[in-house]
């Protein structure tokens, strides 16, 4: 194997290290995702990030992009070299392949990241919904307590406080009217919408019309 290695050129030997430790690499990267240990953090410092209108950015520089590159480059590259292409054109062809490897990779994280948030509670929503105590809430913010409020078309209990001046006992009609920055709801005590009056109405018999 040393001798098959020190037998190649120095234009070879660097496309097969780059292709074998990106390989490594990125094979370790997956397993430890598969497994659910995050594989590593991104670059803060050259990130690129495009802003897309979710507000979800789009990264194209990123430690996993870099590795599917750089492997994708040396394989790509090796494959040239095998067909006896030219040091320009198989240059050319690895770089090619690695940018297209790249923005495979950050198009699938990103769409991955927008199905993820998409189904994350945003505890804002819940401003101005209408609810109901259900575990008592101290006054003036001295006892959290929780709430039954739909939020995002579900029915949420969620941590709650009040700035009433008195406790809010469970069965109480509150309305959400603030959200803390750690997610807690500020509730107010409110009265339950009424509901729109159905008049109600009477079907005579036509039987009984001519009498």
């Amino acid at each position: 194997m040393m001798e098959w290695f020190s037998d190649l050129e120095l234009f070879a030997k660097f496309y097969w290290v780059i292709a074998l430790i990106g390989s490594l690499v990125f094979l370790i990267i997956v397993i430890m995702t598969l497994i659910g240990i995050e594989g590593g953090e991104d670059f803060d410092d050259v990130d690129t990030s495009i802003d897309a209108d979710t507000g979800i950015e789009f990264q194209f520089i990123s430690l996993k992009n870099l590795i599917g590159f750089f492997t994708i480059f040396g394989w790509a590259g090796i494959a040239c070299i095998g067909e006896g292409l030219s040091k320009p054109i198989t240059v050319l062809i690895s770089v090619i392949s690695g940018m297209a490897m790249m923005t495979i990779m950050a198009a699938m994280f990103h769409y991955m990241k927008k199905l993820t948030d998409s189904g994350t509670l945003d505890y804002k929503n819940a401003i101005g919904a209408i609810g109901e105590v259900y575990l008592t809430i101290g006054e003036n913010r001295s006892r959290m307590g929780k709430v039954s409020v739909r939020v995002q078309g579900t029915l949420r209990e969620l941590d709650a406080l009040s700035d009433s001046f008195t406790e809010l006992k469970s069965g109480t009609i509150i309305k959400v009217v603030d959200v803390t920055s750690n997610g807690i709801l500020i509730v107010d005590q409110t009265i339950k919408p009424i509901e729109p009056f159905k008049p109600i109405t009477y079907e005579i018999p036509a039987d009984t019309r001519d009498v």
